[in-house]
């Protein structure tokens, strides 16, 4: 058995949303190292055009998409262009999503609980359905969606609880999907990260209280790193996973044994 060879993901084509984030620039690299084409999906023309450059500049394949996954029509758009373009997607990594964290329940407001639930699980469901619908009719291929501790969990000191409730709408989500598409080639597996030491989570560094107490909870007593989830990713991407589906794996440095 040619394990390596598993890992290898040349010849396939991989679509990430989220892509120029601090773990969806990270899948990127990982998925371009191990030899896949990537269609960089993001918001911002502007940072996904230099993310692109970046890895054509390091001799990677890779080309770039502005996409609001929260339409579905845009969605199908987007899905029609790259399959014209650039033939079938055979690895689909939803990465995009937010937080707009540290509020009680008490006094989140419908706007704010409804954005969250539209980026995270709506969005990650209409892009699971469109792309999803033509791995199906190939007969094969593997989705990767990003959940989070927080799916299994409640997070303290800061409530979150419309986050909470999306990330676990996201982990079913992905069991409901294996389920259905196993029998016919598509696995559908999620990635459920602790705390990531990105941009986003910097300003936590500042808030004392919170930071204890989020260490304090990792047996590990870190935070975690970007690579480390895009690690995770390109495995479940690739050919060595190839009995996993609906698998919620941790990727949390000990946070939800305790």
């Amino acid at each position: 058995m040619n394990y390596r060879k598993k890992l290898d993901l040349t010849g396939k084509t991989a679509f990430i949303t989220g892509a120029t984030g601090g773990i969806g620039a990270s899948i990127v690299e990982a998925l371009c190292q191990f030899g896949a084409k990537v269609i960089v999906s993001d918001l911002d023309e502007e940072r996904v055009d230099d993310l692109v450059q970046k890895l054509t500049k390091d001799g990677h394949s890779a080309v770039g998409l502005t996409l609001e996954i929260t339409d579905s029509a845009a969605v199908q758009s987007a899905h029609d262009s790259v399959l014209a373009d650039h033939g079938p997607v055979g690895i689909l990594v939803n990465c995009a999503g937010i937080a707009l964290s540290n509020i009680d329940a008490e006094e989140m407001s419908d706007e704010r609980w409804l954005k969250v639930l539209d980026v995270n699980l709506n969005g990650t469901y209409w892009m699971c359905r469109t792309f999803g619908a033509s791995m199906l009719k190939a007969g094969s291929g593997s989705i990767v969606n990003i959940g989070s501790m927080s799916g299994f969990i409640v997070n303290k000191p800061q409530g979150q609880a419309h986050y909470n409730a999306s990330k676990a709408a996201v982990h079913h989500l992905t069991r409901s999907l294996a389920a259905e598409w196993a029998p016919r080639g598509v696995r559908v597996n999620a990635v459920a990260p602790t705390y990531i030491d990105t941009e986003l989570n910097s300003l936590v560094k500042n808030d004392a209280e919170m930071y204890g107490a989020w260490l304090d909870g990792t047996p590990m007593n870190r935070m975690g790193n970007p690579d480390e989830v895009a690690s995770v990713v390109a495995f479940l991407s690739s050919d060595a996973a190839s009995l996993m589906t609906g698998s919620i794996v941790s990727v949390d440095g000990g946070y939800v044994c305790w």
